[in-house]
């Protein structure tokens, strides 16, 4: 389990919302994010009668999202269909996701290998390292994944070392974008809609708020409602287990 000490002084907010601009396939996508869309907002009507957010109604709840098993099986077809090293990690206690960390730029044992395993650090590691990643994040209230590129790095102090986790609200980098595209169809396999992030970076209209604002001094979006809590591009440090 990653142990994630979230500082706001870390607080990072990304104002590209979208990286499709560019792209030669909006009309495709565009026919795909309403039937997305509509599973989200349903999903959120069920889940929060009360349209209040941190009161999910635990009955609606309970069954409906992707569970460990599902999240491991995912994990290992990911790692033989790409052909890259991957790795489960059960979110924290105050997360209603779990995730799934897929090493694009790096070596292997990844840095979250050796984290979420407790693997022997290899006596080359040197910091300040960098690695890239998908992150994919697994929703425990619904059957919706969404997918991040986060920046892993290590640091040391003193003989402590830590992670640091800097995640974007999507997927822009160019490199990894073919690995992005081959997820959406293993997704598809498994009966998960693939829900963009860059489309629920808003808060859903109607909801109470205050709770969570007292907490994050922001409004939440949709995406805090169903996977995490946490602003989707706030940094997180924990320490490296050894």
């Amino acid at each position: 389990m990653i142990d994630f000490v979230v500082q706001s002084n870390l607080m990072v907010y990304s104002l590209t919302m979208s990286g499709c601009t560019e792209c030669s396939n909006k009309t495709g996508c565009t026919d795909r994010k309403g039937p997305m869309l509509d599973q989200v907002y349903q999903s959120l009507e069920r889940i929060y009668p009360s349209r209040i957010w941190g009161e999910p109604n635990d009955e609606a709840r309970f069954g409906s999202g992707i569970c460990m098993h599902e999240g491991q099986d995912l994990a290992q077809e990911i790692e033989t269909t790409l052909k890259a090293s991957t790795v489960y990690c059960s979110g924290s206690d105050e997360d209603y996701c779990d995730y799934i960390y897929i090493l694009c730029m790096g070596r292997d044992p990844s840095l979250m290998k050796i984290q979420e395993k407790q693997l022997s650090m290899p006596d080359d590691l040197e910091t300040p390292l960098h690695e890239m990643y998908l992150r994919i994040c697994l929703s425990n209230m619904a059957r919706l994944v969404g997918v991040q590129q986060v920046s892993v790095f290590l640091e040391q102090e003193d003989s402590r070392y830590f992670i640091r986790e800097v995640p974007r609200a999507g997927v822009y980098d160019a490199p990894l974008l073919p690995r992005f595209q081959q997820l959406v169809g293993v997704f598809q396999n498994y009966d998960m809609m693939h829900v963009d992030f860059g489309e629920i970076s808003e808060p859903p209209d109607g909801f109470d708020h205050s709770h969570y604002e007292s907490l994050y001094a922001n409004k939440p979006d949709v995406a805090n409602y169903l996977f995490y809590p946490q602003p989707s591009t706030m940094e997180s440090i924990s320490e490296l287990r050894r």
